[in-house]
């Protein structure tokens, strides 16, 4: 709820405060940047010190703090752009300090159910709170008339509540025993396969346009209302839940060739998304989040069996690192790209996508 609230918002928030495109694009990459490419450390971290709960606490605590202060932004004149854009690059460092720990815990919990259940049911829960917090805030800039803010300090009130819950949980389910004391987690070289399936994934994320820039686009255009902006956002994310939990289904059943879906659905997006037409943006965002439904679960699961349980959370933190450098360049070239030509920036992203495909194709190959 707090996290996927104030990204429903970033674009219009950050055009409020006097962005451009080039500025959007930049700092929600740099965002994705940093939630993935600092996960280089965390990932490791959190294997040879096995303080897995530990780094997830304090991981969403960053989050539950960054999200309700960039409400003070507004309130800063000149300065609330630089303060907004340094609280959402924060918000994102949580996520990377959090992430390698948390999956490493879920890919150990989920083994006994399939790994592609496992992270399926995960993601269509997360997913939960990623379609109520877009609606709060929705509510939130209906209520006050088109303003932001408030909507941006409500969500301290859910920040709260998860930080309660996560402390409540790590008391009752510590993390699992390694067979390895900290310290002593098994080193070596990760998997061949492992590398060819990280490339694909960057070239998938670096192919698939930012819901920052499509926000942008929506509301600088007219056809989405700010005050509907969020619920776009939350309907993209209902549509990752059905995504994660069909795909997470199909992994199991048929393996990894279901990752086939992610290139596809991420390189029909960007010409609907960033079209002139209500509907064709609508179209456009569900197929965004479809794309992000399938990224952030069945993936994951596919990470968890090529790589050793003892180098998991390394191995969620270089594959994320990877996807960092991809989600930094491939911002950066739409924001760049989106000020001179629309047809431009679709036919480059699809070729990011094609690249992805023959990459995953390598990868299954491979024994």
């Amino acid at each position: 709820m707090v996290y996927e609230g104030a990204r429903s918002i970033t674009g219009p928030l950050l055009a409020g405060l006097g962005a451009s495109a080039l500025v959007v694009g930049v700092v929600t990459g740099a965002g994705e940047a940093a939630a993935l490419l600092l996960r280089l450390v965390s990932g490791p971290l959190a294997d040879r010190t096995a303080r897995y709960w530990a780094l997830t606490i304090t991981g969403y605590g960053l989050t539950a703090v960054c999200v309700p202060l960039l409400a003070l932004a507004p309130a800063l004149g000149g300065a609330g752009l630089a303060v907004a854009a340094v609280l959402i690059v924060a918000e994102r460092i949580g996520k990377a300090i959090r992430s390698p720990a948390k999956s490493a815990l879920l890919a150990e919990a989920a083994g006994s159910v399939g790994r592609g259940r496992g992270f399926a049911v995960h993601k269509a829960l997360d997913q939960v709170g990623a379609f109520a917090g877009p609606l709060m805030v929705a509510a939130g800039v209906a209520v006050s008339a088109g303003v932001i803010w408030p909507a941006l300090a409500a969500l301290a009130v859910p920040g709260a509540a998860a930080m309660l819950l996560l402390v409540w949980i790590s008391r009752r389910f510590p993390a699992p025993a390694r067979k390895e004391t900290p310290g002593t987690v098994a080193t070596g070289r990760l998997p061949r396969r492992f590398h060819w399936f990280a490339m694909s994934a960057a070239a998938a994320t670096g192919g698939l346009v930012t819901f920052g820039l499509i926000s942008y686009h929506a509301s600088r255009t007219g056809q989405i209302p700010v005050a509907l902006v969020p619920v776009l956002y939350a309907g993209a994310m209902a549509a990752g839940a059905v995504s994660a939990l069909a795909s997470g289904h199909l992994y199991d059943r048929w393996g990894a060739k279901v990752l086939y879906a992610l290139p596809a659905l991420a390189a029909a997006t960007p010409a609907l998304a960033l079209s002139g037409s209500a509907a064709a943006i609508v179209t456009g965002t569900l197929l965004w989040g479809a794309a992000v439904g399938v990224q952030d679960s069945t993936v994951k699961a596919l990470v968890a069996d090529l790589v050793p349980a003892p180098r998991r959370a390394t191995a969620y933190g270089v594959f994320a690192a990877v996807q960092g450098v991809a989600a930094l360049a491939g911002g950066l070239l739409a924001g760049v790209l989106y000020e001179h030509s629309l047809t431009v920036l679709a036919v480059v992203l699809a070729a990011a996508q094609l690249a992805s495909v023959v990459l995953l194709a390598v990868t299954l190959r491979m024994r």
